[in-house]
């Protein structure tokens, strides 16, 4: 296959010119060579301006456009569909699979979602309002309804010719779900047992009684740990009666593991979760998303300055003290921030729980205290060395002083451990989102705490000489 520039065909768009796009996608059916997918057609039009990219779309043939869609962005998807004649939009929308319709829909609201909802014929619009009555995490909104079902009494041979009649050449169609007469499922079967067994036997001969489900109403998230257990390309979802109401397969969940994680990241580096991608996100939308933190974070650092005043007179007797706040209270954010990335992520994959939380705290414990005392060590080598070689002079209670960093060092890496690693065992006690924990408040809130431990024991060790 040759190379396609995609440099030129978009050069070519910019001026009006289809014909290069038009020549990379073959309809189904065609006996024509395979040139790209549809997805890497969608990627043409990422960076090209969306007035291009929509008189582009709308050179395609209608089953082209069919292609394509599914794989553009939502933004792109809505302007396509409000350019287009309605019989056109209908078309499309109406005739994409039922999952790429679910999760175009899932992104509209309010007026915009009745706006929308006119192009879908009745039978269609009855399937997406069902769905939106499920809460916008739940499998409903990537439900798929296109399954292929046969039933047990069915022999092999009456199921292929079965299938032949009733269903297309697609993805859905490589497993079969077995079902009763009042369509609860009963077992789901791998299209390859129909080729590789006998055609005289029954579905229920090469039955194994084995199947993986998803409720209607289960999280996303669930079915991402399913299709990682199960090492699945589909799953049947069921509701309480046991009733097949559709399939979710691979390539939906691998989109909500990355909208999870992209999230889950957000959230941790002090960012509300944003709506779009970053590149499509408003600017100010993008400002909001990121003020609120912000602004917590920064009243949160205000209370530093007011641990600091507390101890304006042990400072004013020992100037030496200020010298090494920045290393104390970064040295107690640093180890905060580990532990909450560590232990987030653990009760993402699910390797931690909140019962988990007394063996995390002892762990956590025990980390920090050996943590706290290679840094303390590092510190007090680090004074004593330079005071020998005279490269500062610490007074004559350096010693004192160095030994004051080794056991606040250790007391603040110790409570930043604790902290970092409780507060989302916490938040999910309190089903907060354990991401909300972000490294930025945790490291805020050991920095405030970290003076007030690094000043008492100051306190202690250096009454009656410095202090």
């Amino acid at each position: 296959m040759a190379m396609i520039n995609f440099k030129d065909i978009r050069k070519k768009l910019l001026k009006g010119d289809f014909s290069g796009l038009l020549g990379l996608l073959r309809l189904n059916g065609s006996r024509k060579k395979v040139i790209i997918h549809p997805a890497e057609v969608a990627q043409i039009f990422d960076p090209l301006p969306d007035d291009t990219s929509v008189q582009a779309f709308i050179a395609f043939g209608a089953e082209q456009r069919l292609q394509v869609f599914p794989y553009l962005d939502i933004f792109l998807q809505k302007k396509i569909i409000r350019h287009l004649p309605k019989e056109r939009a209908s078309y499309i929308l109406n005739e994409i699979l039922s999952d790429d319709r679910n999760i175009f829909y899932s992104h509209l609201k309010g007026v915009e979602l009745t706006f929308f909802l006119e192009f879908l014929n009745e039978e269609n619009k009855k399937l997406v309002h069902d769905i939106m009555g499920y809460p916008e995490n739940s499998v409903a909104r990537i439900l798929n309804t296109d399954f292929a079902s046969v039933y047990e009494s069915m022999t092999i041979a009456e199921a292929s010719e079965y299938l032949r009649k009733t269903h297309e050449d697609t993805e859905n169609v490589n497993v079969l779900y077995v079902v009763d007469k009042n369509g609860r499922l009963l077992d789901d079967i791998p299209v390859r047992r129909l080729v590789l067994n006998e055609q005289h036997k029954t579905i229920a001969e090469i039955m194994d009684g084995f199947v993986v489900t998803l409720n209607i109403a289960d999280p996303k998230e669930e079915a991402v740990a399913k299709f990682k257990e199960y090492d699945r390309a589909s799953l049947p979802v069921i509701n309480k009666d046991n009733v097949l109401l559709g399939v979710v397969t691979i390539d939906d969940v691998l989109d909500v593991a990355e909208q999870t994680d992209t999230a889950a990241i957000q959230k941790f580096g002090g960012v509300e979760e944003l709506d779009y991608p970053y590149v499509k996100t408003p600017f100010f939308s993008l400002i909001r998303k990121r003020a609120g933190w912000l602004i917590v974070l920064f009243l949160g650092e205000m209370l530093t300055a007011t641990a600091m005043g507390y101890f304006d007179k042990e400072i004013s007797k020992a100037v030496v003290l200020a010298l090494f706040v920045p290393l104390i209270i970064s040295s107690g954010g640093n180890s905060g921030s580990q532990a909450a990335t560590l232990i987030i992520r653990a009760m993402a994959l699910k390797e931690l729980t909140m019962k988990d939380w007394w063996y995390v705290m002892r762990r956590e414990i025990l980390s920090g205290l050996l943590l706290g005392v290679i840094l303390g060590t590092i510190g007090l080598i680090r004074i004593s060395v330079w005071q020998e070689l005279h490269w500062f002079n610490y007074g004559p209670q350096w010693l004192l002083v160095a030994i004051t960093i080794f056991f606040s060092l250790i007391g603040i890496v110790m409570w930043g451990t604790l902290s970092g690693s409780m507060i989302p065992i916490v938040l999910k006690r309190f089903k907060i989102d354990p991401a909300t924990s972000s490294a930025p408040f945790v490291a805020t809130l050991v920095d405030v705490t970290g003076l007030v431990i690094y000043f008492t024991i100051a306190a202690s060790i250096l009454k009656g000489t410095l202090l």
